[in-house]
């Protein structure tokens, strides 16, 4: 058992003169990185037919000249059609569906009255409470999150549909009447939302009828059933207001690893085979 412990001790002390001193630090040196494990391709300049499709794929971007704003049909409808009713829009991002909610909400300030507009998501009502500052004065927009409550007697109110929920729910309580003459609610597809659709339902529900919904989405499906559930828990009428085809076009291309732009889709709509070339494929490791 003596002589184990010696051994034991002696090998101890080994160890530690190894790991200490310059030497060991030369002989302990990590070594360079093992090449990438991304097969290595052989680089190519592109065609001319190639270099054409980019020509095309980047042609009419930048900033488009100034014209008279002339609003949409369905955005016409649905300021003529929230005076009275609750609306529902639905339009493709990019088509103007703000437009609407800020063209109401300038008439109501003008007549001294109050407004909610809901978003899912905190960045975006920072984003909003941002815009509309700017738009109708900071003195008239405040902002209810869980993170920011500032100005909140406001006539316009800027928050998370959570939040606004919430109010409806101490209103309830306290025998008060909700403190709002129209609410926005932007991204009303989250009533589809596994998690915190029930949210915006309650929302709809509870709110009363005396109070305008204006409902904005680009990705609701099915707008007419929406519609007819709205009307038939909310006892009001919902008119749909519908946009086709995006005024802001979108575009898909592929950057290579060498910089090189590539459409991500033909001419005839197919995806683009080249880029199958160009993507990383792992080679497989040695076992």
């Amino acid at each position: 058992m003596r002589r184990f412990r010696s051994d034991n001790r002696g090998r101890r002390r080994a160890g530690r003169d190894d790991r200490s001193g310059p030497q060991s630090e030369r002989k302990n040196k990590r070594g360079f990185a093992d090449k990438s494990s991304f097969a290595q391709r052989e680089e190519r300049p592109q065609t001319e037919a190639e270099l054409r499709a980019v020509e095309k794929l980047l042609a009419g971007i930048g900033v488009p000249e100034p014209k008279p704003f002339e609003p949409d049909e369905f955005q016409k409808l649905a300021l003529e059609a929230i005076e009275h009713h609750d609306v529902l829009v639905t339009a493709p991002t990019g088509s103007g569906k703000t437009w609407i909610a800020r063209e109401e909400i300038r008439r109501l300030l003008a007549q001294g009255k109050r407004a909610w507009y809901t978003t899912p998501l905190k960045a975006l009502t920072n984003s909003k409470y941002t815009e509309f500052g700017l738009e109708f004065g900071p003195e008239n927009v405040g902002i209810l999150t869980g993170d920011r409550k500032e100005n909140t007697e406001a006539p316009l109110i800027v928050g998370t549909t959570e939040i606004y929920r919430n109010q409806i729910f101490d209103a309830m309580r306290q025998g008060d009447a909700v403190r709002t003459d129209f609410v926005i609610i932007d991204e009303a597809h989250y009533l589809a939302d596994e998690d915190r659709g029930h949210v915006w339902e309650e929302t709809i529900i509870l709110t009363p009828p005396r109070i305008r919904l204006l409902l904005l989405s680009a990705t609701v499906g099915k707008a007419d059933e929406f519609a007819r559930w709205i009307e038939e828990v909310r006892g009001t009428k919902v008119v749909i207001a519908h946009a086709v085809g995006r005024p802001v076009e979108l575009r898909a291309a592929y950057l290579s690893d060498n910089l090189q732009l590539y459409p991500l889709f033909d001419e005839r709509g197919d995806f683009n085979r080249r880029v199958d070339d160009l993507t990383p494929r792992r080679r497989r490791f040695d076992r």
